[in-house]
């Protein structure tokens, strides 16, 4: 009888076991845009123009500005060189209305 007993509980239990094995794989893909300021709200939103109309970009958390060589820029140096009308690339994660930025480049040195 225990034998009975143990084997229908084994046969209820072993299912659970084996159903709770799972694996997640997510990818992320970084993509590339470029254009011309048309707007910018620092710490918030970057608006270029490019080839096929305007596009808004959010920024993620942290966002790093280079020069087209790869030199980052400092605060103070954004703060006067990123503005409306000059051409930058942006680099960011995402799709549709979900695109953070996280390293705008200039067009420049």
């Amino acid at each position: 009888m225990k034998k009975i007993l143990l084997s229908m509980a084994l046969a209820v239990v072993a299912p659970f076991a084996w159903g709770q094995v799972s694996q997640t794989t997510t990818t992320t893909t970084t993509t590339e845009g470029s254009g011309t300021i048309t707007e910018y709200t620092p710490g918030t939103t970057i608006v270029l123009k490019e080839t096929s109309g305007p596009r808004t970009y959010h920024f993620g958390k942290t966002v790093t500005y280079v020069t087209r060589s790869g030199k980052v820029l400092d605060e103070d140096t954004v703060r006067t060189r990123v503005k409306v009308g000059i051409p930058v690339r942006v680099h960011y994660v995402g799709e549709g209305d979900n695109i953070m930025v996280d390293r705008v480049i200039l067009d420049e040195d």
